[in-house]
């Protein structure tokens, strides 16, 4: 294999990737004020929460841990400015380190002292010593119960070197503790305050900024979707061909709500966590930058485990939404077919093409599970939990207060905490962003077909209907057509019948008319102008169509014959279906043009849904009308009501008739007998049995009647 070519593949899937980045991207800065906000938001709601730590830092290394910080002892009779704290106690005056300022305050006669917290108590040091020297334990308790004899307990210091010395030291009641802290209560309080109103304003931010990413995100879905269903409408009829329709609805349905939750997953986590993890490191470095540079390390070991995931866990995303996709198909394909599949048993088999597509995603979706659960949150919870072990070790096996203060110590195991929390997020929304990804390549995909665009059809005038064909030719394929040399001129008010065998090309000479497929060759003229040079929905505007299989919307009977256009009234909704003879059974149904309709009209039958089909056409007053074969669900009697009807609504419009059943064009002005792509026979009825060629033949084998005399049955010659 050419490196080169592996080399030019992965450039180009970079290419690719960074080319629906872009997009998804575009699409979210139709709303960048907005996600501007939520950031704005989310900063301010980060530094509150990110301040909880600092304040609980404040708190322990200013308050609660300041009682071991250098004492002065003063006699009671000394003076000291009034505003400088103090603590009154066994009949002298004691002032902490950092309540006296040093060179604001002449310490002539202040003997230093420290209090130390040794078992379960407090204990006042008076003797002088290296307090910050080896460590210190209580050695027992002497037996004057005489607070001033200063020999109430022993301590011994241990130096580093080994060697060990014993000082009388005060044992301190709660009571007299509570004195030294006395003067630390007011603050802290006032920074436990501070810290409850920055939880709640934070909690608060959290919930704008939430919302407003959120709801933008469903706001940026909401867009995309709609683009997406324009554009299917824009798509040319070809591409549907080859489409299966669950396919599609998979594009609009699930592939879109994966997209959703790249927006509103992954990328409001994203965002969330790397705003976190930035003020982390900020915090963290404000506090220690020893212990910051320690935990820089954790962002290239996370970015590999990251590649390694999304590399080894990509194949298997996509045959997950390929499947899901396929499933989608034949869902959508086995209710359309349901009584098909019913009638000729194949139930089982159906389920077992089901099971292999069902379990081939299950089977992906197992193994994509097992790189997550490898590579995600169990992996970042161990690397966590061995780091912040690590550091109580190190930390903890030391002198805390020679190494760090407590305050800061904690204040980093709560950050480092933090910390990989938002990783643990990013790593759980990596299946969704590959989830998205892949859907946004499939999005993407369809709306780069090139289509045409939807043009206003306000002004378009109402053409006289005259057709013509001039030697068409046209293929689904490229070098197989289906039509070859088609020429015909349909004039004003006439009607003109295409019969032929099944893929003789009927509906196809209709799909070019309406501009579902443009001509291989030749040209199609109506009232002398080319079709190709009018917009589709121009071209249709004043076209009417009625299929062999009509197609009723949920809604009720004059919706479905109106549709959504205004203009239509009820009135001329009742003429429409009483010109077709439809009138009679609409108004014996309970709710009489109000009667609810299912989706494709299922409660009725195939002959009803064929005359309010046929009302439709009629009631938006086409200049030109299409019947493909639209009498093949009629029977008999309805089918003599309809005949009447055309004669009728056909005065002064084109009608175009496809029909197997010859005896519903017996009044057509041309009747064309194609074969094999080509135009055969040309008339009217009179004239095509005179010719008693292979119109002739059809309609003797339709109509039952023998040619050759008796057991000589009619031939359709091929």
């Amino acid at each position: 294999m050419d490196p080169n070519s592996n080399s030019n593949n992965i450039n180009n899937l970079s290419s690719e990737k960074t080319h629906i980045f872009k997009r998804l991207m575009a699409y979210a800065m139709l709303f960048k004020f907005r996600i501007a906000a939520a950031l704005l938001v989310l900063c301010c709601a980060v530094g509150a929460e990110l301040a909880g730590p600092f304040i609980a830092k404040t708190i322990i290394d200013r308050h609660i841990g300041a009682i071991q910080q250098p004492w002065y002892e003063l006699n009671a009779g000394m003076s000291l400015p009034a505003d400088m704290k103090r603590v009154g106690l066994l009949g002298s005056t004691f002032v902490r380190e950092d309540w006296a300022p040093g060179a604001a305050v002449d310490r002539t006669g202040w003997k230093p002292v420290r209090i130390l917290q040794l078992g379960n108590g407090m204990v006042l040091l008076r003797e002088p010593a290296a307090f910050d020297q080896g460590s210190w334990a209580l050695v027992g308790e002497g037996g004057s119960t005489d607070k001033s004899a200063e020999a109430q307990v022993q301590v011994r210091q241990t130096l580093p070197g080994g060697e060990t010395k014993t000082y009388p030291a005060l044992k301190l009641s709660e009571a007299e503790v509570w004195q030294f802290y006395a003067n630390d209560v007011g603050p802290v309080i006032r920074w436990l305050a501070l810290f409850v109103g920055l939880l709640l304003v934070g909690s608060a931010l959290h919930y704008v900024q939430a919302f407003t990413l959120q709801t933008t995100a469903l706001r940026i879905i909401q867009r995309m979707r709609m683009d997406l269903m324009r554009h299917i409408q824009r798509i040319p009829i070809r591409y549907f061909d080859n489409t299966p329709i669950g396919q599609v609805v998979s594009r609009i349905a699930n592939d879109t709500e994966a997209i959703r939750d790249l927006f509103m997953s992954f990328m409001a986590t994203f965002v969330v966590s790397t705003i976190n993890i930035t003020g982390i490191y900020i915090a963290l470095f404000l506090l220690d930058a020893r212990l910051a540079l320690v935990t820089l390390l954790f962002m290239p070991l996370f970015t590999v485990v990251v590649m390694v995931h999304l590399k080894f866990s990509k194949k298997y995303v996509m045959v997950m939404r390929a499947r899901l996709s396929d499933m989608n198909a034949m869902i959508n394909e086995s209710i359309n077919v349901m009584p098909i599949l019913q009638a000729f048993r194949q139930e089982k088999n159906r389920l077992q093409e089901f099971e292999k597509l069902n379990d081939d995603r299950y089977q992906n979706n197992r193994k994509q599970m097992r790189v997550f659960s490898l590579s995600s949150r169990n992996f970042t919870g161990l690397v966590g939990s061995l780091f912040t072990a690590c550091a109580i070790w190190y930390f903890g096996g030391k002198s805390l207060q020679s190494a760090i203060s407590f305050g800061v110590f904690y204040a980093f195991i709560d950050y480092t905490g933090r910390f990989f929390q938002p990783i643990i997020g990013i790593f759980d929304q990596i299946m969704n962003a590959q989830r998205a990804i892949i859907s946004a390549e499939k999005v993407f995909h369809i709306m780069d077909i090139e289509g045409s665009e939807i043009a206003k059809t306000d002004e378009v005038p109402r053409p006289e209907g005259r057709v013509v064909f001039d030697n068409v030719t046209f293929g689904y394929k490229i070098g197989e057509p289906v039509l070859q040399g088609i020429s015909f001129e349909a004039k004003k008010g006439e009607t003109i019948a295409l019969v032929g065998h099944t893929g003789s090309g009927k509906s196809s000479i209709m799909n070019l008319l309406l501009g579902f497929y443009e001509p291989t060759e030749g040209e199609i003229r109506i009232d002398g102008r080319e079709i190709r040079s009018m917009s589709k929905q121009a071209l249709r505007k004043h076209m009417g169509i009625v299929l062999q299989d009509p197609f009723l919307f949920a809604g009720d009977i004059k919706f479905n014959v109106s549709l959504y256009n205004d203009r239509i009234s009820l009135d001329q909704v009742k003429k429409a279906l009483a010109d077709v003879g439809a009138a009679s059974f609409v108004e014996q149904l309970p709710g009489g043009y109000d009667e609810p309709v299912v989706e494709r009209g299922s409660t009725l039958s195939a002959g009803q849904r064929q005359l309010i089909s046929f009302a439709r056409a009629l009631a938006f007053d086409p200049a030109i009308l299409i019947l493909d074969e639209a009498t093949a669900s009629i029977d008999s009697e309805t089918e003599g009501l309809i005949q009447e009807a055309l004669r009728v609504v056909s005065e002064g419009r084109t009608t175009f008739v496809i029909a197997h059943r010859l005896s519903t064009i017996r009044e057509a002005d041309q009747i064309l007998v194609l074969h094999r792509g080509q135009i055969v026979e040309r008339g009217n009825h009179e004239q095509l049995m005179k010719l008693q060629g292979r119109y002739y033949r059809m309609y003797q084998l339709q109509s039952g009647v023998k040619e050759g005399g008796a057991g000589a049955a009619a031939v359709i010659p091929t």
